[in-house]
């Protein structure tokens, strides 16, 4: 199981060969995707943000969606979890939790700084994609 936060699917989301898109494809390849319906929540509110919406292309943000969303696991966390400082971050290890996911995969320092965390490595796309290890 990988978790996506995201940061890193915002990336993904700007271009169509950028780090974080090719991390994710590597993923879906290799893994399966947990989601929860706060982490999907999430990402589907921050990829639709006015604000991006000049970087993000309507048709990369749906492909991505296509993505991730078909086959993953779902999962509603049990335990709760208040490690990350920032809490609203708590909901991707919280989501690592309940999969036993063994890699999360995030651009944001807050998750970053917590690796290792529980058994599950916190990568930035790039050391994802570097690494050949990076699932199990």
């Amino acid at each position: 199981m990988i978790v996506f936060d995201a940061s890193s699917l915002v990336g993904a989301a700007i271009g169509p060969d950028s780090v974080p898109r090719r991390a994710l494809h590597k993923a879906r390849g290799q893994d399966r995707f947990a989601l929860s319906r706060a982490v999907h929540d999430e990402i589907v509110e921050v990829l639709h943000r006015p604000r991006l919406a000049r970087f993000i292309d309507p048709a990369l943000r749906d492909e991505l969606l296509d993505l991730l969303v078909p086959g993953a696991a779902w999962f509603e966390p049990a335990a709760r979890v208040t490690d990350c400082r920032d809490p609203k971050d708590n909901k991707y290890l919280e989501l690592a939790l309940a999969a036993s996911a063994s890699t999360i995969v995030s651009s944001d320092t807050d998750l970053l700084v917590l690796h290792p965390w529980r058994g599950a490595r916190i990568l930035r796309p790039a050391e994802y994609l570097a690494d050949p290890g990076a699932t199990a």
